[in-house]
């Protein structure tokens, strides 16, 4: 598995698109779970914890999952923690929620990618160990 993270509009799917040229992706906002289980990557996965979030679906385990069901998925999500707190309880559940399963998706990741402006800081490489 790896993760590729960032600000919105960073330039996240740009980087993943060229360096994972060979993935099939599905999109975060319109797949099922089954579909992600089976994916190559993922695009907006922020936006698939957003949609279980508002279907009443328990996310507390999803990183478990993909890590026995997929694990060489390639997700791709926005960090949504940033900023001031959203007043709304929609809102903090969900940036609660996508930040508690990347926190244990980057745990279980063989590289974290974070995206600056469109720049990549590898921010974990446990196969190279160069970072």
């Amino acid at each position: 598995m790896e993760l590729v993270i960032g600000g919105a509009y960073q330039g996240k799917w740009e980087y993943a698109k060229k360096k994972f040229p060979q993935i099939d992706w599905v999109n975060g906002e319109s797949c099922t779970l089954e579909e992600l289980l089976q994916a190559g990557g993922v695009n907006g996965f922020h936006n698939f914890v957003g949609r279980q979030i508002d279907q009443g679906t328990d996310v507390q385990n999803l990183a478990e999952l993909i890590f026995e069901k997929n694990p060489d998925l390639i997700i791709v999500s926005d960090e949504v923690g940033y900023g001031v707190v959203p007043a709304d309880a929609r809102d903090r559940a969900f940036r609660e929620a996508v930040g508690r399963v990347c926190c244990k998706l980057a745990k279980k990741a063989k590289r974290v990618y974070r995206i600056v402006c469109g720049n990549a800081v590898v921010i974990k490489d446990t196969v190279t160990k160069d970072a």
